[in-house]
């Protein structure tokens, strides 16, 4: 196949298994989105998804979340791990949505990634989910999936998300980025993984990953 043909068949196979597709973090409006993402940070998104409601009754919105302290915010999000460094955050954007932008999270990458915390990976994921602006996050199981199908060096996230931006329509990312998350865990995983099942990585996977699995 060539490269071209690979991305159809990447593409194709997905929108025939992902017709319709869920969004991993519960939220209901861009400032909570922005805060479950912010969470999900070396954590799992059920585990996110566990903590946001007991955050979010108390405070859904920048400025119930700056009458609470960061010591009140890290105690409710410790399960999420990293809770001293997130809690910080939390409260000091949802201080500076309300000093700079009228308590509104800003549709801007620029304006989102000088909130603290608030990384290039979450910006894009606000954009993209919040706001419908094409966006490609990529994290681990994206990094994962287009370096087993051949379709980065892998080097790191940046080179991955530059790659998944030239081959991919960019009419496409919004859904394609998700649909590459659900893919990567439910047919690609990085522990537990069935060749077998993972159809894409089967057809089209790069060689010495083939060959890798099958010493196993």
């Amino acid at each position: 196949m060539t490269k071209q043909e690979r991305v159809t068949f990447v593409i194709n196979t997905l929108n025939e298994l992902y017709p319709t597709i869920p969004i991993p973090l519960d939220h209901k409006d861009p400032y909570t989105l922005l805060i479950a993402v912010l969470l999900s940070a070396q954590c799992t998104d059920v585990r996110v998804n566990q903590i946001t409601p007991l955050l979010f009754a108390k405070a859904d919105n920048p400025y119930d979340m700056i009458k609470m302290s960061v010591e009140e915010i890290k105690e409710i999000i410790r399960p999420c791990g990293l809770s001293p460094m997130k809690s910080k955050g939390i409260h000091g954007l949802s201080k500076i949505l309300i000093e700079k932008h009228n308590g509104i999270v800003p549709q801007s990458f620029e304006a989102l990634e000088e909130l603290p915390a608030v990384g290039h990976k979450t910006a894009s994921v606000v954009m993209s989910q919040a706001f419908g602006v094409p966006a490609f996050p990529v994290d681990t199981h994206i990094h994962r999936l287009m370096y087993r199908w051949n379709l980065t060096n892998g080097k790191n996230v940046v080179q991955t998300e530059k790659d998944a931006k030239r081959i991919f329509p960019e009419e496409l990312w919004n859904d394609l980025h998700l649909q590459i998350i659900w893919y990567g865990r439910e047919y690609s995983p990085a522990r537990g993984w069935n060749l077998e099942k993972d159809i894409i990585t089967r057809t089209i996977g790069r060689k010495s990953v083939l060959s890798e699995f099958s010493k196993k």
